[in-house]
């Protein structure tokens, strides 16, 4: 697993080298994800922007989640795009670290896929905010150097876009849940981190250190879904307007020639 050694994150990778269903490979220096951005140190931004050529920054979180994070230090960079699609309905203040346990939409995760709520979480942000999902798949097409993709633990919200992204442009299967599932090393590096944050502290131990673990078995369901339900990944972003086009900008993006 390709990881970005960084010393104010710690669930950052870059996502090529993975293989596709065709025998090829996505390329390296293109997408990125990571966890929150808040503690990136002098070093890391220039890492980021001038070693790896970082160009565009796709931010998850919610509006709650930014305004009490407050600025981040590559919001300095003015040669970095920073594009913001919330992927989580814009209610309250409440963060994805604490998502599942709120009655109401753990109910509504539940309603989705009774085998997993995890998996029913996923499925609901295509549901919630469908708009806002597409819109950073389409972020990533359009970037001009590599696009970086992040939430608070770089793990759920994170985890569903990239995945996305990443079927889309033919990835296989097995390695889009390899990624996913690799979050699971760097669980207690990240919950360290969102503990030293008043945004995600108290939210943190409402749960067992082990529910926070990224189970294969949630993006084997999820994918399976989006086929059970959609037909794949690529008719339900074609159902979403994201056009012809847009795939093959970001299979550019992605893919080697």
């Amino acid at each position: 697993m390709p990881w970005i050694e960084l010393e104010g994150a710690v669930n950052v990778r870059d996502l090529g080298g993975l293989p596709t269903s065709d025998g090829g490979k996505t390329v390296a220096g293109r997408l990125l994800r990571s966890d929150n951005l808040q503690e990136l140190s002098p070093a890391d931004v220039t890492r980021l922007v001038h070693g790896i050529g970082l160009t565009t920054v796709v931010d998850l979180r919610s509006t709650a989640e930014r305004r009490a994070e407050g600025p981040a230090p590559l919001d300095a960079v003015g040669s970095v795009r920073h594009v913001h699609h919330p992927v989580l309905p814009e209610a309250g203040t409440a963060t994805d670290v604490v998502a599942d346990v709120l009655l109401t939409r753990a109910e509504q995760d539940r309603s989705r896929f009774a085998d997993d709520p995890t998996t029913g979480h996923y499925l609901g942000y295509l549901e919630d905010r469908p708009a806002q999902v597409v819109g950073a798949l389409r972020t990533v097409a359009r970037s001009g150097g590599a696009a970086l993709v992040h939430c608070a633990a770089g793990k759920d919200r994170t985890g569903v876009v990239v995945a996305l992204a990443l079927i889309a442009v033919g990835v296989r299967t097995d390695a889009v849940i390899a990624d996913y599932a690799a979050t699971a090393e760097r669980t207690d590096a990240v919950l360290a981190r969102l503990r030293r944050s008043p945004t995600y502290a108290s939210d943190i131990d409402r749960k067992p250190a082990s529910a926070h673990l990224p189970r294969p078995e949630t993006m084997t369901a999820f994918l399976a879904q989006m086929d059970a339900r959609h037909g794949g990944v690529v008719p339900w972003l074609n159902s979403q307007r994201f056009s012809g086009d847009d795939l093959r900008l970001l299979h550019a993006r992605l893919r080697r020639p």
